[in-house]
């Protein structure tokens, strides 16, 4: 089993909390890339600074995918693998507001992720979910490929 998937399980049943990254206390969506991130890396690349729950929905800002794309590794949306990590988009026409990641791949695939009114758990990633994803990532390889 990949590290990135031991680590993100161990969040399972961390309450949702907007804005928060701290395993057992809270977290969201983010906060839980995050928190993988500090285990497996240490120190975040930048300082995340304070955002709504709408996302830069109302600017049409795809600021998640571009901090994606600047810090974590683009692969092809059929180049699956447990670990990654999982950019969605809600609804048609909004910006991709919401991130998990991969447990399982494959016919049971499944992803571990935090939304609003539930804690991080890990849920099938059946067709409702998969037709929402807009981009996959993988987490850098080592530290230093992140670090410029």
């Amino acid at each position: 089993m990949s590290a990135v998937v031991t680590a993100a399980r161990g969040w399972i049943g961390t309450p949702y909390r907007h804005q928060a990254a701290c395993k057992g206390a809270g977290c969201d969506c983010l906060g839980l890339v995050l928190g993988v991130w500090r285990e497996r890396f240490g120190a975040l690349p930048e300082t995340v600074p304070r955002y709504s729950k709408d996302w830069c929905e109302p600017q049409g800002d795809e600021l998640l995918w571009r901090k994606a794309r600047q810090w974590l590794v683009a692969k092809a949306p059929e180049d699956e693998a447990p670990g990654d990590v999982l950019l969605f988009r809600m609804r048609a026409g909004s910006v991709a507001k919401h991130l998990g990641i991969a447990g399982r791949v494959g016919a049971r695939a499944s992803f571990i992720h935090a939304y609003s009114g539930h804690a991080v758990a890990e849920s099938p990633l059946g067709a409702p979910w998969r037709r929402r994803i807009v981009a996959r990532f993988q987490f850098p390889k080592e530290a230093s490929a992140w670090q410029r």
